[in-house]
């Protein structure tokens, strides 16, 4: 059977130098699409274990789950939604929402003629997705001053601190500058909160109240890992089947592969459906990573790129391709064995979610 192996004593190692960098800024852990692939309960049970008691989440349904779950943790749902329905069933079972529209204010204005609303405000500095943007500064003081909206908080969210500190710079002054207009009169916010994993890492001076981490968590960032984070999830496989097969042979769909001697080779059944060779978007902002993956998509038509599995201490290639849910594994003058644990490093964001994951 597949499963999805959690390292929990790295998890935990994670957290903690997590917390101690955060300093006296709270750690609001993002646990957004399945706990990013480590299983929503079983991911927040752990960081909870260990002292994180809010939980941010990309979706009604998610913030839901979680507080079926657990009665007692702040939920913030990051979404911006105008869905009443949506927004009765937050404000029914405590789930703070995010106003980041003048749509989704008028529909949060109707939900609470009976009912109180705790509520984040979402400023768009720059990442063009939910929350208000800049020139909305008198919508957002309507919504500051609505009765029966509890307004505890207002972020908003980098489009690229992993790389450009001047853009970084130029959102976190402008939020400020917002954040500043919007408080005066004495209305304070309870916590403002703009970093993300790569900010939180990169720029200390932008913790504000608090930060937001979701990747840092499982040690997987997209800048220099000088933190001692550990990686965390791999995918856990094994031999099924063995065979040999003669020269000349094909393997794979499109016949693409073809043996050029007699060639012993191991069945593996996991593939991309179990998240392997899937990665994430591309960074299409700089020019020289648009030559980059030119460059690198071309070295792979001309010369064929591979793809490795870990058996026991050894990887050995895969042929043929990764199919969606098998994969032929090359194991000629090896003692390979049926049964033998096959290992993959795998993105954890794309793991399959009937995978079982295994914290150990």
């Amino acid at each position: 059977m597949n499963k999805l192996i959690i390292e929990k004593k790295d998890l935990i190692s994670n957290i903690k130098t997590i917390k101690k960098f955060a300093g006296k800024s709270k750690v609001i852990a993002v646990v957004k699409y399945n706990g990013y692939g480590l299983g929503l309960i079983e991911y927040t049970e752990v960081l909870i274990e260990e002292g994180i008691d809010y939980f941010a989440v990309a979706s009604t349904e998610e913030a839901l789950k979680l507080r079926e779950k657990y009665k007692n943790i702040e939920i913030l749902n990051m979404s911006s939604t105008a869905n009443k329905d949506e927004i009765n069933l937050m404000i029914n079972n405590n789930i703070t929402i995010t106003i980041g529209s003048k749509e989704s204010f008028e529909a949060v204005k109707e939900c609470t003629k009976r009912k109180k609303a705790r509520a984040h405000l979402k400023i768009d500095t720059g990442l063009g997705r939910y929350g208000f943007l800049p020139e909305e500064i008198e919508i957002m003081k309507e919504v500051i001053n609505t009765k029966n909206i509890d307004l505890e908080g207002v972020f908003s969210h980098f489009s690229i601190s992993f790389y450009d500190e001047v853009c970084t710079k130029k959102q976190f002054d402008t939020f400020n500058i917002i954040v500043k207009e919007l408080e005066k009169n004495d209305f304070k916010f309870k916590i403002k909160h703009i970093c993300n994993s790569s900010s939180f890492l990169l720029y200390k001076n932008m913790h504000l109240d608090a930060v937001r981490i979701g990747s840092a968590f499982l040690g997987r960032i997209n800048i220099p890992n000088k933190y001692n984070l550990k990686r965390i999830g791999h995918l856990e496989s094994e031999v099924s089947d063995i065979k040999t097969l003669p020269k000349g042979h094909n393997v794979g769909y499109s016949n693409t592969y073809k043996t050029d001697k007699e060639t012993k080779v191991a069945i593996i059944p996991c593939g991309s459906i179990d998240g392997i060779n899937i990665t994430e978007g591309r960074n299409k902002t700089r020019v020289i990573d648009k030559m980059y993956y030119l460059y690198n998509d071309i070295k792979r038509d001309l010369k064929g790129y591979k793809h490795y599995a870990k058996i026991g201490n050894k990887t050995y290639e895969v042929i043929g391709g990764i199919d969606l849910s098998h994969m032929v594994v090359d194991i000629s003058g090896s003692n390979v064995q049926i049964g033998d644990k096959a290992i993959f490093d795998i993105n954890t964001f794309y793991a399959n979610p009937l995978l079982k994951r295994e914290y150990r």
